[in-house]
């Protein structure tokens, strides 16, 4: 399966109504790509050198994310595939040792 390395510019003021759609299981639902766009965004980490959110997505798209984009510009601004061919527990790994998101962002769940 293709994952994508992905960084994004957190938009602060809309970071909760996304955890409460992940909370909810409201992205999951979408299909196709909801289940593992949960996944990779509950797991999101923020890089404190730059402020952005650093994951890694599975995605199938041509362009990279090109349905995901559709939700994704909601919360985040400045959406780059850094590396559009990575190893999924490699691309985690490189990222492990940031601290989360979310706690970062002060957004509880």
């Amino acid at each position: 399966m293709p994952y994508r390395f992905v960084r994004a510019e957190p938009k602060p003021e809309e970071l909760a109504e996304l955890k409460r759609r992940l909370d909810q299981k409201e992205i999951e639902a979408i299909r196709p790509f909801g289940p593992a766009m949960t996944k990779s965004l509950e797991q999101a980490r923020l890089d404190p050198e730059t402020g952005e959110a650093v994951w890694v997505e599975e995605d199938h798209c041509t362009p990279p994310l090109a349905t995901e984009r559709e939700i994704l510009e909601d919360y985040f601004q400045q959406i780059t595939v850094e590396e559009e061919d990575v190893d999924r527990a490699g691309g985690w790994r490189r990222i492990e040792e940031l601290p989360s998101m979310w706690v970062e962002m002060g957004v509880e769940g």
